[in-house]
């Protein structure tokens, strides 16, 4: 049995309509949605590692769809884009009992996201945070995955070895840097996910279709 587990965030504990909440901040904007996706995405490592702000970001994003990034057209956006968070993501039905189980059976948990300075105030106010040991976000460590620092800062955080530690996430890439670090990974893909990692056809990982599946390979 393991000691600890380390769990994603987007697509494997969280779920929301990404398309949608970006067509409301574009249409806002004024600006077409594909052309505010295209740039959003290209800081996107660097909102991950929280070398650019959310508000900064949505500013460059006006700024390369043309459009004036005026202090009250990105404030509205920021605070669009946090109701938009609390409006549209939601907690996948297995989580829950899932963190609790490991609990229940003294397993560790750390929380491990790719993410910038948004996603903590939506995994406090859907009561997330306190079912965790441990919360390691990229933008808040300054390290993002697959790098092996985000990993290696996981284990030291709960106290355990490399070895005694499990990883779940729906990214190939993300679990193959886990085990890069000596942590072994379980792939996760959700039927209703959105994104590449949705439909897998072949993984160097077990991969699962829900919680549920976790426990066996424990």
């Amino acid at each position: 049995m393991v000691k600890a587990a380390l769990v994603d965030v987007w697509q494997t504990i969280l779920y929301g309509n990404f398309t949608e909440r970006v067509a409301i901040l574009a249409d806002y904007a004024g600006v077409d949605p594909d052309a505010w996706i295209a740039s959003w995405l290209r800081d996107a490592v660097e909102r991950d590692r929280g070398k650019i702000s959310i508000a900064d970001s949505f500013a460059q994003t006006l700024r390369a769809c043309g459009v004036e990034p005026t202090p009250g057209l990105v404030a509205d956006l920021t605070r669009m884009d946090e109701e938009g968070m609390r409006e549209y993501v939601r907690l996948y039905d297995d989580t829950v009992p899932f963190f609790t189980s490991l609990r229940d059976q003294g397993i560790a948990i750390a929380i491990v996201s790719n993410c910038s300075e948004s996603t903590r105030p939506l995994l406090e106010h859907l009561g997330v945070i306190p079912l965790a040991d441990a919360v390691i976000l990229s933008c808040e460590v300054g390290s993002a995955k697959p790098s092996p620092e985000i990993y290696v800062t996981a284990i030291e955080e709960l106290g355990v070895a490399a070895a005694d530690a499990v990883f779940i996430d729906d990214n190939h890439g993300f679990c193959v840097g886990a085990e890069a670090v000596g942590v072994r990974a379980i792939q996760i893909a959700r039927p209703d996910a959105d994104g590449p990692f949705a439909s897998i056809t072949s993984s160097a990982f077990p991969v699962v279709a829900s919680f549920l599946e976790v426990p066996p390979l424990l």
